[in-house]
């Protein structure tokens, strides 16, 4: 699984704070995500993936700094994307 543009979409129209939304943090996270999860699952077939996995660790950062950021700024968004995301427990 490629990222498509209709995938985007609909991780973008379901996680978008207004109407143009693209690019918040809350978007962002959810796109991570998803490519995360994707690689995941990429690793568990392909464990010699090396390359990949530099790319894999760097997202991971990423979104920890995103949502590190959400945290401090808004705690309201950032509790609901953890829920909506099933990303804490």
């Amino acid at each position: 699984m490629v990222f498509v543009k209709k995938e985007v979409k609909e991780v973008v129209e379901k996680f978008k704070t207004h109407e143009t939304d693209t690019g918040s943090s809350q978007v962002q996270v959810a796109l991570l995500t998803t490519r995360i999860k994707y690689l995941s699952d990429h690793f568990q077939r392909f464990p010699k993936d090396f390359a990949s996995k530099v790319g894999f660790i760097k997202m991971i950062g990423q979104r920890r700094r995103l949502l590190n950021y959400l945290k401090k700024h808004s705690k309201e968004s950032y509790s609901s994307l953890i829920k909506k995301l099933d990303l804490r427990k």
